[in-house]
């Protein structure tokens, strides 16, 4: 690491390195990974937060609880950035990639400490990693994505760690609806399925969580432009979607007509009237049922609608007329102009405005084939909602995963130990001096069984010590433990299954991670030391004149 002499010389900077540098390191980061040790497993604890707000978050997602802590060690922050990384890929695994990536620089710290270069450790933590996506390439089994009793068991067991595992199938059928419907097929045997832009959760709170269920098409919170003149409920609607404003242009920048006679305000006034009644007619030459746009929609364009017996609905947020589209076969148009009766949606079945709660929302529901979807989530509170629509993310997630790569391995711990003895079988071959750090990265893949035993309450010593004997040669890789009880048993019975995209991703995560932590030798920060209180004001900026520039020098002495 190179260091300009102008940086070293500033006062403001502090430096630590070397040795102290990494146990710092490892020591955030070991902190990190306590912090959220607990909300590892079926009968792990959930944690109150209080967000920037004054809110209340109550979770054991680990991603939510890390995304709000206010934390200032850099090593801390990158092992927060973790979990985001592994929620935006895969979902799902994100308290076990911190645990993983702390506990493999807890085992590097025994090396630091013997003066191994970071380097060498790295060089084995690799090569382990490698060998551990071959081990899971090995015991990974594939699963139909069109039996629905399978996937409905793997989406299980992967939330089963949640909150909601307590309301049974109801989260993971309302996950695999949601992501068979969006799924998009690109063919090669490969479907894409884009959670964030096609599935819409919408919570309204109310009612009970069994009534949550997933539409065949998509919901607003909107009413119609005129509701005592325009329907609310249509069969069969004829759909049209506008990006454009059906009220007259008003001037770019303020906008001065000097009018001489008096005929010719009239004129002018008649001109917008027939502007709008122009862009009007063509729109109603489709014969439309609705007319949806994202933006303004003026009164008199509201009364052409209504005299004709179309509903109307205006300001619709861009992402939901995107979903508007994709679920009943329209086309979003620019210019009413440029319409055409292929870009008129006819797949929808249903639009109807209903009031829940205090608020209407606008249903266009049983589409023919739609290819975006709204979750309606019900519940008794906003917390509780809010918990749900997490969980509920990352199933959808699970179930997304399994679509792509429709690839199972065993839960609870039992992947995990099955890496964890193949590879210290393996250690006995590997020469030189990274055959130390390699085995050692072996032990650590056991923390996550380990932590799952601890929080079931069960003695951890004798339950680790009878499952490293099942599988201490590589076999009896299904064996692991029952999240619920801490009984050892196998997995395949019991239906517990994790998705090989998850798990790989968490291996990969956490051992680069813990790879780029190790190489850290220096923390050179540039903040400036707060001054103590009454040590007199801050100095005053100078200003600088043209004059000062020609003396000034450009390069330090």
């Amino acid at each position: 690491m190179l260091h300009s002499p102008m940086l070293v010389l500033k006062d403001s900077l502090k430096r630590e390195s070397g040795t102290k540098v990494h146990h710092a390191n490892i020591q955030a980061s070991k902190a990190v990974a306590d912090i959220i040790r607990t909300t590892l497993g079926p009968r792990s604890m959930l944690k109150m937060l209080l967000d920037a707000s004054g809110g209340i978050v109550v979770t054991n997602d680990g991603n939510a609880i890390l995304r709000e802590l206010d934390i200032a060690h850099p090593a801390a922050k990158s092992m927060i950035e973790l979990s985001r990384t592994q929620d935006e890929e895969v979902g799902d695994g994100t308290t076990s990639v911190i645990v993983l990536a702390g506990e493999m620089l807890h085992v590097a710290e025994a090396f630091i400490d013997k003066n191994y270069h970071p380097t060498v450790i790295c060089r084995a933590y690799n090569k382990a990693l490698e060998d551990a996506v071959a081990v899971l390439d090995k015991i990974a089994m594939s699963v139909d994505v069109n039996d629905r009793a399978s996937m409905l068991g793997l989406v299980k067991s992967s939330i089963g760690t949640k909150f909601t595992s307590q309301f049974g199938d109801l989260i993971a059928d309302l996950a695999i609806d949601a992501t068979t419907t969006v799924g998009v097929d690109l063919g090669q045997g490969l479907r894409e399925v884009d959670i964030k832009k096609y599935i819409k959760v919408e919570k309204v709170p109310g009612g009970q969580l069994e009534d949550s269920k997933v539409l065949k098409g998509v919901m607003f919170s909107k009413d119609v432009v005129a509701p005592g003149k325009m329907k609310r409920k249509i069969v069969n609607p004829r759909i049209i979607l506008l990006d454009c404003p059906l009220e007259y242009k008003k001037g770019e920048n303020q906008t001065n007509a000097e009018l001489v006679k008096e005929e010719d305000w009239s004129l002018l006034l008649r001109m917008e009237e027939e502007y709008i009644e122009n862009i009007c007619m063509q729109i109603l030459k489709f014969k439309p049922d609705l007319v949806i746009t994202e933006k303004g929609l003026g009164d008199l364009a509201c009364h052409y609608f209504s005299k004709a017996g179309v509903s109307a609905i205006r300001r619709l947020r861009k992402t939901d007329n995107n979903r508007i589209a994709k679920a009943c076969g329209a086309t979003i148009v620019n210019r009413p102009d440029e319409l055409q009766e292929s870009d008129v949606g006819t797949g929808a079945g249903l639009f109807e405005v209903k009031k829940i709660g205090d608020e209407f929302f606008a249903f266009i529901v049983d589409c023919k084939d739609p290819k975006a979807c709204t979750v309606l989530l019900r519940g008794a509170s906003k917390d509780l909602l809010n918990e749900v629509e997490r969980n509920l993310q990352d199933a959808m997630s699970v179930a997304r995963n399994i679509i792509k790569n429709p690839k199972l391995l065993p839960g609870g711990g039992a992947t995990e130990l099955t890496v964890s003895a193949m590879l210290k079988q393996k250690s006995s071959s590997i020469e030189g001096i990274e055959k130390w750090p390699y085995e050692a990265a072996a032990i650590a893949f056991e923390a996550i069984p380990r932590t799952l035993a601890q929080n079931c309450g069960v003695n951890v010593i004798r339950i680790m010590t009878a499952l490293q004997g099942k599988h201490a040669n590589g076999e009896n890789a299904w064996i692991g433990i029952d999240g619920n009880t801490g009984a050892i048993t196998d997995m395949k019975e019991r239906k517990i299954w994790d998705a090989y995209n998850v798990k790989a991703q968490t291996f990969k995560t956490a051992i680069e991670a813990a790879c780029m932590l190790l190489r850290i030798d220096d923390i050179v920060s540039g903040i400036k030391k707060k001054q103590a209180p009454g040590a007199g004001g801050a100095p005053k900026p100078k200003v600088e004149t043209e004059a000062d520039a020609d003396g000034e020098q450009i390069l330090p002495d």
